[in-house]
């Protein structure tokens, strides 16, 4: 209905154009539709003109009653008058059937229903992308749902999307997970050493490497003073940092075991900690078409590729045996180093490789989801981008922050590397995959949030996990009373009976799934995911009150199949909303009642 309307402002427009009572070389505005807050207001309501009043050269309560003229003679049957409200607003009223002729498309489309068409436009939406060096932990859990529900958002809106993991098992990170895990091995094969305190501590540590024993049995063993020890302060000398000291280790590690079998430990623990990160996000339902490794940069020679091309480009120079590009003079704050004096590639240059990696692989979008500590990556990143030629319209970057889990009124600290913290898994585990999926989409992303899990595992109105499942489930509770009475619903009968829903709650119903097509649009759109979670949170709720005041299961055949057609309406689009955000919708729940909306 909105698109007619907007179809009818524009052609009424026009029409005064046409007649002389706006300039020929005006732009006309574009008008915009809305569902009014008042009733009084009729069904819908523009605004258009206010903007056409500069452009016509008078008040905008004029325009609107010369715009109204235009449309009183050209009004569709669903509509059935347009009033000049207020200064200049034009309000629309539509026929009772109108508001109702939702439900039969609706229904016939099924699961597809808010679905646009394929606009033939491809996205790559990479997420999470965690090293690999440690379980997920809560805070990833954020950028997961979401990154999960704006992909599907997307290709609910016609996009084509791929999701991928871009998976860091390069560098220095790797190879401390490697040092870790083989210092955890010699401990569990009695060597005495001292763990260090800046090294990988989790318990999740001490599951794998008991697998690396399995898989090496003593072949890595070596005696313990053969490991440097770190440098203590001396009169005059300086402490060693910890970062110093486990950089040493790592080199003695190499040493000790060979290049290419400390490697093949830092692989084996990579492998199964990635492995690991992949079963608890399918285990939130969260899927990716590739798990893209840094390494298969480097072995393709993307990395030296991409720096060559800034070169190229006169946008590189050396400075003390290292490689530096010239961000500073393309929006970056400073500049950047891509190779350092030891010839080694930077983590950003792999950055920088691995996107111009997806733009050649033809992407016509590339959406990034990062944590909100990223912020200040966002600029070089596509400073290095727009000298490669790619328009800064290509890459959008969405930041999300921090999300605190609370017990007992206690911020729980999380940190990968000392163990203290609560992992994805925990929480899912704790609360469930709905709720975990919900919570984490249900506000702005943009905005820091704190985990409620008493909460989320609470079955009431409250929790807008259950409440909107709720809905849904006693929408199918109405199937199975319907065949204890041997009754069967007529979907046709109660399509030709939807003049009988009279009900004010049975038009705002209608009104409101009407609204479902635009509201996935617009929530992909935004890259807003808390929108459509807040829509079904508000449907659910507005069925939860017609359920209480009307009876649905009246003797009236024609006016039960109405009501009807409008429940797995509501059934429906909560389904097809849910399923976007990656949550479930149960058919039966506990015997608990929920009280109508206040």
């Amino acid at each position: 209905m909105k698109q007619t309307l907007v179809e009818l402002l524009t052609i009424g427009m026009q029409q005064l154009q046409a007649a002389g009572e706006i300039p020929a070389s005006a732009a006309l505005p574009k008008p915009h539709v809305e569902r009014p807050r008042a009733a009084a207001g009729g069904d819908y309501a523009s605004n258009v003109a206010f903007q056409l009043a500069s452009v016509m050269h008078t008040k905008p309560r004029e325009a609107a009653e010369r715009l109204c003229r235009e449309l009183e003679p050209v009004l569709p049957p669903e509509i059935v008058r347009v009033e000049v409200a207020g200064p200049g607003f034009l309000n629309f009223f539509s026929s009772e059937a109108a508001e109702f002729a939702v439900l039969q498309p609706l229904l016939e489309a099924g699961v597809d229903y808010g679905r646009a068409p394929r606009n033939g436009r491809r996205v790559l939406v990479e997420f999470v992308s965690a090293n690999p060096t440690g379980p997920l932990h809560v805070g990833h859990g954020r950028g997961a749902a979401y990154g999960a529900s704006l992909a599907a958002m997307l290709e609910a809106a016609g996009y084509e999307v791929s999701c991928e993991y871009y998976v860091n098992d390069v560098g220095r990170q790797a190879d401390l997970l490697g040092l870790s895990g083989w210092l955890r091995y010699l401990q569990q094969r009695g060597v005495a050493l001292d763990f260090p305190e800046a090294a990988y501590r989790g318990d999740y540590l001490i599951e794998h490497t008991k697998a690396l024993d399995h898989e090496w049995g003593d072949a890595l063993l070596v005696a313990a003073d053969s490991l440097p020890t770190p440098v203590s302060a001396t009169v005059g000398a300086v402490p060693e940092s910890a970062d110093s000291y486990l950089d040493r280790l790592v080199v003695a590690a190499r040493e000790a075991l060979g290049a290419e079998r400390f490697a093949a430990v830092r692989d084996f623990l990579l492998e199964r900690v990635r492995g690991g990160i992949q079963r608890e996000l399918e285990a939130c339902g969260i899927h990716y078409d590739r798990w893209f490794c840094e390494r298969e940069l480097s072995v393709a020679g993307a990395v030296e590729g991409a720096v060559e091309r800034l070169r190229e480009a006169g946008a590189v120079e050396e400075r003390d045996g290292a490689l530096w590009f010239m961000a500073s003079r393309h929006g970056d704050d400073k500049d950047r180093v891509l190779r350092r004096s030891d010839g080694r590639f930077t983590y950003y240059a792999a950055d920088i490789a691995y996107h111009l990696d997806k733009f050649e692989r033809g992407y016509d979008l590339a959406v990034n989801v990062w944590g909100a500590d990223h912020h200040g990556y966002v600029a070089r990143l596509r400073a290095a981008l727009e000298v490669l030629g790619i328009e800064r319209s290509w890459l959008n970057i969405h930041l999300v922050q921090f999300v605190s889990l609370c017990r007992g009124g206690e911020q729980v600290q999380m940190s990968t590397r000392s163990g203290k913290f609560d992992t994805l898994e925990q929480l899912r585990t704790e609360v469930g995959s709905d709720a975990t999926r919900f919570f984490y989409v249900m506000r702005r992303v943009d905005q820091a949030t704190s985990f409620d899990l008493q909460l989320a595992c609470s079955n009431s109105r409250d929790n807008p996990v259950y409440y909107i499942q709720y809905a849904h489930a006693r929408v199918c509770s109405l199937d199975r009373e319907l065949a204890k009475r041997g009754l069967v619903h007529d979907r046709q009968r109660g399509l030709a009976a939807v003049a009988q829903l009279t009900e004010v709650d049975e038009k705002t119903l209608a009104q409101r799934l009407a609204e479902y097509p635009e509201r996935v649009a617009r929530a992909a759109a935004q890259a807003q995911p808390h929108e459509l979670a807040t829509y079904l949170r508000e449907l659910a709720g507005m069925f939860h009150t017609y359920y209480h005041r009307r009876q649905l299961l009246v003797d009236d055949d024609a006016l039960r199949d109405a009501r009807l057609c409008l429940a797995y309406a509501v059934r429906q689009v909560l389904a097809n909303g849910c399923g976007l955000l990656g949550v479930g919708v149960p058919e039966r729940m506990d015997s608990a009642q929920l009280e109508p909306e206040p």
